[in-house]
């Protein structure tokens, strides 16, 4: 296991969109034993394989509380099969814009159909952060980011803030 290093916007890696896992391999569990060792050491609640730069449809997970035990999740080929019309906003973040965040409304509760860490499918109802969490990654197998559900002018001011925090990261 191992923790990778993660893009941060604007790179153009974040804008692919992933592909499908033909099935779920050792060389896909030890992929998600890397980005789990990855999102904890950032410290995240999730991560998608595009995060560390592998295009593949691949999101871990952990939204356990500080304090309580770990709780890792894994989804390989994740969709949504079903999404409430009720939504509710929350202020997210993203280890990809790092120590950026605002306001984003998604649908308030969603199901998930995946493959497990061994492979089996699974389906799983989500509601609160975990419906949040979810949609947000499943965004980045897409290609988008957050801060792309913002107004333009609120996503070109974030995207200035990452390259000037990048320019003077180099420069230091």
């Amino acid at each position: 296991m191992a923790i990778r290093p993660i893009l941060h916007a604007p790179d153009p890696r974040l804008k692919t969109v992933s592909e499908p896992v033909e099935a779920v391999t050792d060389e896909i569990r030890a992929l998600m034993d890397d980005m789990l060792d990855t999102m904890y050491d950032a410290p995240g609640i999730g991560l998608a394989a595009i995060q560390i730069g592998v295009a593949k449809r691949v999101i871990v997970m952990d939204i356990s509380r500080d304090g309580e035990p770990r709780q890792p999740r894994y989804f390989v080929n994740p969709e949504i099969v079903w999404a409430s019309e009720e939504t509710s906003v929350y202020n997210e973040g993203c280890l990809s814009v790092p120590e950026l965040f605002d306001d984003v409304e998604r649908p308030a509760r969603c199901a998930v159909r995946f493959l497990d860490y061994d492979g089996k499918e699974q389906t799983l109802d989500c509601d609160g952060l975990l419906a949040t969490c979810i949609q947000h990654e499943m965004d980045h197998l897409e290609g988008v980011l957050f801060i792309d559900h913002l107004s333009r002018l609120k996503r070109s001011m974030m995207l200035r803030k990452l390259t000037k925090a990048k320019r003077v990261k180099e420069t230091a």
